[in-house]
């Protein structure tokens, strides 16, 4: 077969298990749409009404914006890596943690997405359901076989679909927000319902939001020409994607009070209003779910040696169950939790691969010196959580852990500079 015909092939190769060839790679704008797709979506500018209800407009603008710069920070360096070596999250583990010990953090977060492809599956059908009376069940159902199918496809697809929500997110939230604005008070007046939400905390709140997949975002980004397109594509997503789709929903909390649900405010105005609402929810949640799956499909086809459609399909299954069964509700908060311990995973890779050992490949089948700083970083973490919750999770165990990991590698980072410096001639006399 010609490499023009398999180009043209819609189900091509996803290099679970190798590096990306060089004239594989995408685009600038197809992995720019991979990123873009993902966090402008229902959930985001939920969470940018919570945190806006929380601080009030100023105050929630700036926790918006320190997020997403952080996540740019975090997220657009792990990115560098995965385009640097054309490898996805579970092979640029085993260069930190090890050719064996790569798996407890790649099984954590494979496992972890899946969690959260069941939460917006099951989310599909909570909206219909408050939105027009549908059944709950029956839509996740439907939802979730339209998610799978569309993970299948693959990379193609997650970049395809963000084309598509993307844009149809922007002009809908747009005209959300002028809606809302009708009559309204002013947004920046708004000093919000007192809670009692910090700014640290409203920054892990962003943070959190894409931890995980942020994370695993070599999954994505080894598909870049060159770490430039990477951090640019990353660019994309934070801050511009998810501020945009904060700040929207913040807004919309601010002049009027609700929720930043933007589905909602579409769906409740009926006739042609009803249906495209119906077709930016299965759009727009199905970028999310598509690109959560994915992670997951591609994170478990490393660990098993298998393919990453035959386990888009399982764990698709799986899920999809969880949705329909209504049980993903109970297990948010959990979520929600095992998430503090993720950031300081990134750190740790970030920290050996572009200071301690950098280009050094690992043979090893266990490294214990990163899983030690993972855990020190991880127990800040939770100290700070039920602890000091006015400090931001995030960044304490993003901190910690790279400070840690710094401090108890000083002597590889010695052995790994020797390495890569040429030993200088002898002089001799003639």
């Amino acid at each position: 077969m010609s490499s023009t015909s398999a180009d043209n092939q819609l189900l091509e190769s996803e290099y679970e298990s190798t590096p990306i060839p060089a004239d594989k790679r995408k685009s600038l704008f197809s992995n720019s749409m991979v990123w873009v797709g993902f966090p402008m979506i229902i959930t985001s500018a939920v969470t940018g009404a919570t945190i806006v209800h929380g601080l009030g407009f100023s105050k929630g603008l700036t926790a918006i914006v320190l997020g997403n710069l952080l996540l740019f920070l975090y997220v657009g360096l792990l990115s560098m890596l995965g385009a640097k070596y054309g490898i996805n999250f579970s092979m640029l583990a085993t260069r930190t943690f090890g050719k064996k010990g790569y798996a407890v953090s790649s099984i954590l977060l494979s496992t972890l997405v899946v969690g959260w492809f069941a939460v917006q599956t099951g989310l599909t059908g909570v909206s219909m359901e408050s939105a027009f009376g549908s059944n709950p069940v029956t839509i996740a159902l439907i939802a979730g076989i339209l998610y799978v199918l569309l993970t299948l496809v693959g990379i193609r697809a997650l970049s395809f679909i963000g084309m598509i929500s993307a844009p149809l997110f922007f002009l809908i939230a747009i005209y959300a927000a002028v809606e809302a604005a009708r009559g309204g008070g002013s947004a920046w007046d708004y000093q919000g319902t007192g809670t009692g939400l910090s700014i640290g905390a409203a920054v892990t709140l962003v943070f959190a939001l894409f931890a995980d997949s942020g994370t695993m975002t070599a999954d994505f980004t080894r598909w870049a020409k060159n770490q430039k397109h990477a951090v640019i594509a990353t660019f994309s997503a934070f801050p511009l994607a998810t501020a945009f789709a904060m700040i929207m929903g913040g807004f919309i909390a601010a002049v009027s009070g609700g929720g930043g649900d933007v589905f909602g405010v579409i769906a409740e105005k009926g006739g042609i209003f009803g249906i495209i609402a119906v077709l930016f929810l299965f759009v727009n949640l199905g970028s999310v779910c598509s690109h959560c799956l994915y992670n997951a499909a591609v994170g478990w086809s490393y660990i098993l040696g298998g393919r990453m459609r035959m386990l888009t399909l399982i764990l698709g299954v799986i899920g999809t169950g969880v949705a329909a069964l209504g049980v993903w509700d109970y297990f948010v908060n959990w979520l929600n939790l095992l998430g503090v311990i993720v950031p300081p995973i990134g750190a740790v890779i970030i920290i050996d691969q572009f200071l301690v050992r950098r280009n050094l490949e690992e043979s090893r089948a266990l490294r214990i010196k990163p899983f030690i700083a993972w855990a020190i970083g991880s127990t800040a973490a939770l100290i700070v959580h039920y602890e000091f919750p006015s400090l931001s999770v995030a960044v304490a165990g993003i901190i910690v852990s790279a400070a840690a990991y710094l401090v108890i590698s000083l002597g590889d980072m010695k052995a790994a500079n020797e390495a890569s410096t040429p030993a200088r001639p002898v002089k001799t006399n003639a």
